[in-house]
């Protein structure tokens, strides 16, 4: 049985997290939990390609994000994940004010491409921060207002939820292979 190509594109700020995310998902399943080493994935080695194996059949997920050799506004995606750095106001502000209307004014996605929202670098927010600590319920209710299919969050580093995000992310992908596709009924949900 032939496996179906699902395409999958992570864009937001350059340095906000999405290699190390990558990088860390590429060490496998068995890798997530916990802190772990991480080796960053090269650019030029885009799409970085992970097969995985269900009941329902063989799925190859194709990971792009921004900073692709290919231009990443000629992509038709499955699946959209706008990224930004927990840690960094200014990367919220700028999924918001920039990659959001990037997206859907490149024709990135379609009327039915599910859009989720995930916030990387969990590890590294913090009360001290001089622009206001950023919290889920904040970035939760921004993902609604965006009208988002989901809000996610995780560290690759400690691996804090960065397993039940590699299988929100999986799930959706899967999704948009069937008659329902995988945007959500409604809303935004979080994970």
């Amino acid at each position: 049985m032939e496996s179906q190509t699902i395409t999958i594109l992570f864009v937001g700020d350059e340095r906000c997290g999405k290699s190390t995310l990558l990088s860390r998902i590429s060490r496998g399943r068995h890798n997530l939990k916990g802190k772990d080493s991480i080796t960053l994935l090269r650019d030029l080695d885009q799409p970085f390609i992970f097969d995985i194996r269900t009941r329902r059949g063989e799925y190859r997920l194709e990971f792009y994000d921004t900073s692709s050799p290919e231009s990443w506004r000629l992509l038709r995606p499955d699946l959209v994940i706008l990224c930004y750095d927990i840690s960094q106001r200014l990367s919220l502000i700028n999924l918001q004010r920039v990659w959001n209307k990037e997206v859907r004014i490149a024709g990135v996605t379609g009327d039915s491409t599910p859009v989720l929202m995930l916030g990387l670098k969990r590890d590294l927010r913090s009360e001290n921060d001089p622009n206001g600590i950023i919290y889920p319920q904040e970035a939760y209710r921004i993902a609604q207002e965006m009208r988002l299919d989901k809000y996610m969050e995780c560290s690759a580093v400690t691996g804090e939820l960065l397993e039940e995000v590699f299988d929100d992310i999986c799930t959706t992908a899967l999704k948009t292979t069937t008659s329902e596709g995988g945007q959500s009924e409604g809303g935004c949900t979080i994970m």
